[in-house]
């Protein structure tokens, strides 16, 4: 039984605070019945993002809508605020929010907590390149994904309606920043979809789009070790698909990527998926951090050095209790954000309860990666495989970890129809812009007229 009532504070709603809020609400049940403890998620949105759909989001394989998880749905006993926590200042207890009320007003308003959760998660890290945040273009949310897939029917639009050389050979190039998972994933589903697309239009051949992947090491997909990754490298060039290792992007003003290596391509796509960097809130907060950034914490989740303080996922260093080399920590990825999450969960309630911590510790069993339809790499258990085999386990394991049955029913029952009928290949890239019509009719401008759109049409 808790000892007195607890406000437990979840700051996200990412892998770590979904999983964690739904382990406590279970695990709590009778104490939120009676009114002994209450839990709060505030998030910004009330959502949660089952990311590693996001590139068959933006190739057409799965709808948008089944890559999120409703959170107000799935935590039924906890109170989901849309907001942002600006600041925490935990020897107070207290967090300071934004909400879209109190956003509106201009203010802020002030939570106050027993316990604290701190799983904000990461941001795109970016670099001062030129043009970067004119033309570049994000892959971490549902919006960008589809966003993205838009932007590229709508480019092999322009390409095929132009007759000017310039215009068409910008339209169909394609620069995707980053080898990690969401460059190289992201990259091999859409140029599937383009190039199944490509045989409706009567004047764009695959051979005409140019795709192009920058990472600055020299190599791609550390993960699945380097045998696969360089298998990764060859079947993405016999593709068509230019692999630029060892480069940089240098600047992508006036729609002109240049790269280290002295090359320039007329671009109008610039996808930036060059790694990532703690979430900026975490320096607003009065808890420990290390040289990176992220919260330091104990193997058994805690905040080191301060009570009531809880973190996990990418926010967090915590240690690997099961590496052989010491001072080694977790890597950022949702196979350990989804267990640690169960662990603190349940460390959570053994210290209001009075009892001993557990330990998180879980070896990493490997990764999958897809490349696009019936094409992909992976190393589970230090078996590696590639092609259709990889592909098959890479869709069966996430399969398995995408929240909720309903989830896991609405993305099956997609995929199998997938094999039953072809692409759908339309962009809808008027749903960014749902007024353009009616404030045209009104007698305004076009939200997307070159005067009223710094950044011209996309």
């Amino acid at each position: 039984m808790v000892k007195e009532r607890a406000r437990i504070l979840v700051v996200g709603g990412g892998y770590v605070g979904m999983y964690t809020a739904l382990r406590l609400q279970r695990r709590l049940k009778q104490e939120l019945r009676r009114g002994d403890a209450e839990i709060t998620v505030v998030t910004p949105d009330p959502y949660m993002t089952y990311q590693p759909f996001l590139p068959e989001a933006a190739a057409g394989a799965i709808s948008p809508r089944h890559v999120v998880v409703p959170l107000r749905r799935v935590l039924g006993g906890c109170r989901v605020v849309a907001g942002e926590v600006k600041s925490v200042d935990h020897a107070h207890r207290t967090a300071v929010l934004a909400t879209l009320a109190t956003e509106e007003k201009g203010g802020t308003e002030h939570l106050a907590y027993d316990e604290l959760v701190l799983a904000p998660g990461s941001v795109a890290r970016t670099l001062p390149v030129p043009g970067l945040a004119d033309h570049g273009i994000g892959f971490k949310t549902v919006e960008e994904a589809i966003g993205l897939r838009n932007h590229v029917i709508e480019q092999m639009d322009i390409a095929s309606s132009t007759r000017d050389p310039a215009i068409r050979d910008a339209a169909l190039t394609f620069v995707f920043v980053g080898g990690g998972y969401a460059g190289v994933e992201a990259l091999g589903e859409l140029e599937d979809m383009a190039r199944y697309a490509a045989r409706y239009y009567h004047n764009i051949r695959p051979e005409d789009m140019k795709w192009i992947l920058v990472e600055a090491s020299d190599r791609i997909l550390p993960e699945v070790g380097e045998e696969m990754g360089r298998y990764t490298v060859t079947e993405l060039r016999r593709r068509n698909i230019q692999v630029l290792l060892r480069t940089r992007l240098e600047s992508c003003a006036d729609r002109v990527a240049v790269l280290s290596d002295g090359q320039r391509f007329p671009t109008r796509t610039v996808v930036w998926t060059a790694g990532v960097k703690p979430h900026p809130l975490l320096a607003a907060t009065d808890l420990p951090l290390d040289a990176r950034g992220r919260v330091r914490c104990t193997a058994e989740l805690t905040v080191q050095g301060t009570e009531h303080a809880w973190a996990a996922g990418d926010a967090a260093a915590v240690p690997d209790v099961t590496a052989a080399e010491p001072g080694k920590e977790t890597a950022p990825n949702a196979q350990h954000a989804v267990r640690q999450a169960k662990v603190l969960g349940d460390n959570i309630v053994h210290a209001l309860r009075g009892e001993p911590l557990e330990t998180y510790a879980h070896r990493y069993v490997g990764s999958v990666a897809s490349l696009g339809l019936h094409q992909g790499v992976a190393q589970v258990y230090g078996r590696r495989l590639k092609g259709y085999p990889a592909w098959f386990m890479h869709r069966a394991y996430h399969l398995s970890r995408v929240p909720t049955v309903n989830r896991k029913a609405r993305v099956l029952a997609e995929w199998l129809l997938a094999g039953l009928f072809k692409r759908e290949i339309v962009s809808l890239g008027s749903l960014e812009h749902p007024r353009a019509e009616f404030e045209l009719a009104a007698g305004g401008k076009h939200p997307l007229d070159p005067d009223t759109d710094p950044k011209g049409s996309s």
